[in-house]
C-alpha cells in the first residue's frame, strides 16, 4: 500500500501503541485525581478501557465507561465539552510533534462479553458446542 493511504484494518504500530497507552494513563489520572475543573466530571467515576491512535497519531478515541455504566450521554457531554483542556493537560505528558485532537465513545466491551456469554449459554449453542 502506497505511503499516505489510509491503513484501516491493519494492525497498529508498536508507536500507535505507546502513544494510546500514553494517552491513557494521563487521561485516567486526570479524571481520578479530578484535574480537570468541570463539577459534572468531578463526581463521576469514569474507567477509561482503551485509547486508538490514527496511524498518523493525529486523532486518539478513548472508550470509556462511568463507573456502574449509568449516566453515559452526560459523561460523554461533559468529556466533550472539556476536551480542550483535557487535550493540553495530555500533551504535556506526551512528547510528540502535535498534540492529537481526543475523541471519546461509549466502551461496549462489557457489553459484548456478556452477549456472547448468553449466546454460549443458550441450549441449541450448548447442544452444538456438546458435539
Amino acid at each position: 500500500m502506497a505511503k499516505g493511504k489510509n491503513s484501516e484494518g491493519r494492525a497498529p504500530t508498536q508507536r500507535q501503541l505507546r502513544v494510546a497507552e500514553l494517552i491513557r494513563r494521563r487521561l485516567s489520572e486526570m479524571l481520578q485525581r479530578g484535574d480537570v475543573h468541570d463539577p459534572d466530571l468531578a463526581r463521576m467515576s469514569i474507567t477509561v478501557g482503551e485509547v486508538r491512535c490514527s496511524p498518523d497519531l493525529r486523532v486518539a478515541t478513548a472508550y470509556v465507561l462511568p463507573l456502574g455504566g449509568g449516566q453515559q450521554e452526560e459523561c460523554l457531554e461533559a468529556l466533550h465539552n472539556n476536551r480542550h483542556e483535557i487535550r493540553r493537560e495530555v500533551s504535556k505528558a506526551l512528547s510528540i510533534k502535535f498534540a492529537p485532537e481526543i475523541r471519546f465513545k461509549i466502551d461496549d466491551t462489557f457489553d459484548r462479553m456478556d452477549a456472547t456469554r448468553r449466546m454460549l449459554n443458550d441450549p441449541h449453542v450448548r447442544q452444538d458446542l456438546d458435539n
